[in-house]
């Protein structure tokens, strides 16, 4: 699969892309998402509580700033030296395991006096692609109910719970329940071309967005194709076991009828030392169950976007880019209702 860069006219007037989700599996999608389109959007989850953004909000009572620092990260277009900037974590004193991007949101969070601006603000001094936006204002934390009745409280440490469990996730629960979106987020989802749910952590990346007030509603309202980018490989703490469907089907209890109309999966094969990497920690490659997604009412499109390079198994971003663009364009129609819209095919 190949294709050339937009130019720059084509790219400023590229889709709406809203994608919605958190940690690295979206920020490595918004890198090649924001070679084609300057009209990015990433709706990102504030459910973390551990490692350094965990620190931060334990102390500073904020928002966690970590999966909100990772996007824009992916999305900015700075010199070389601010980019190790952010990505810098301290070694050593109080600051040890701390990132230097999470301070620089946690200083602008106590000059501005609210986390959406401090991230507006950092996202201009940064020159993003797009916008960053945090699902929610409200200081959430994450609960996880298993299926023998067992539960959890706090993002960190759903993983290590259920291997004691040793059983599946029945479902997760925002605390509190259904805190407000901002509105930010829904004023997005309603503008939206083309929404992503996803890649990355089923139940506590992409799902904690849909269990905020609104949002799992205003997809399911939009016109706009909505696809969800399966991971490449199972989760070992979260999705031991899952396939395709399984992830599909919790998305789709959690969130609301019409969140979903399509589902791309990845084709490539992951290189043989990576899968014994993966095998100690009980992950494999997700399994594409192609009958049941199609039960589940569900268009499957199936594409090689894993990656050939790094020490992780993960989507190359271009490619990735690359696939979702070309499932836009061979299903939707530019239809001018006063406005620059686009809705799917009859």
């Amino acid at each position: 699969m190949s294709e050339s860069y937009p130019t720059l006219q084509q790219w400023e007037r590229g889709p709406k892309i809203v994608a919605i989700g958190g940690g690295t599996g979206l920020s490595t999608m918004l890198r090649g998402l924001k070679r084609y389109t300057r009209n990015l959007t990433a709706i990102v989850t504030v459910a973390d509580d551990g490692g350094g953004s965990g620190m931060l909000r334990q102390d500073l009572g904020m928002p966690p700033p970590g999966d909100i620092r990772h996007c824009m990260e992916a999305l900015a277009n700075t010199e070389p030296v601010m980019e190790k900037l952010l990505t810098y974590r301290f070694t050593e004193g109080s600051l040890a395991g701390q990132s230097f991007g999470n301070l620089i949101l946690a200083a602008l969070n106590g000059v501005t006096g609210s986390f959406e601006e401090a991230v507006a603000e950092m996202s201009h001094v940064l020159a993003i692609t797009g916008r960053v936006i945090p699902v929610t204002s409200a200081d959430v934390q994450l609960e996880a109910v298993f299926e023998n009745g067992a539960r959890v409280v706090g993002e960190s440490q759903i993983a290590a719970f259920k291997k004691e469990q040793d059983c599946r996730i029945h479902h997760v629960a925002l605390i509190p329940d259904h805190p407000k979106a901002t509105p930010a987020a829904i004023e997005a989802i309603g503008e939206a071309d083309l929404i992503l749910l996803g890649p990355g952590s089923l139940y506590t990346s992409v799902i904690p967005n849909l269990l905020v007030e609104g949002v799992a509603q205003a997809v399911a309202q939009t016109d706009a194709p909505k696809i969800y980018v399966c991971n490449i490989m199972t989760q070992d703490g979260e999705t031991e076991g899952y396939t395709a469907a399984d992830h599909l089907e919790a998305l789709l209890v959690h969130g609301a009828p019409g969140l979903l109309d399509l589902c791309l999966a990845n084709t490539a094969p992951v290189h043989p030392g990576l899968l014994e990497k993966y095998r100690e920690e009980d992950a494999v490659p997700l399994v594409v169950d192609r009958e049941r997604i199609a039960r589940l009412g569900l268009e499957l499109v199936e594409r090689p976007v894993a990656s050939e390079r790094g020490s992780y198994a993960r989507h190359d971003p271009d490619l990735l880019a690359q696939a979702v663009l070309e499932i836009y364009r061979s299903r939707a129609v530019r239809i001018f209702r006063g406005e620059r819209r686009y809705i799917l095919e009859e």
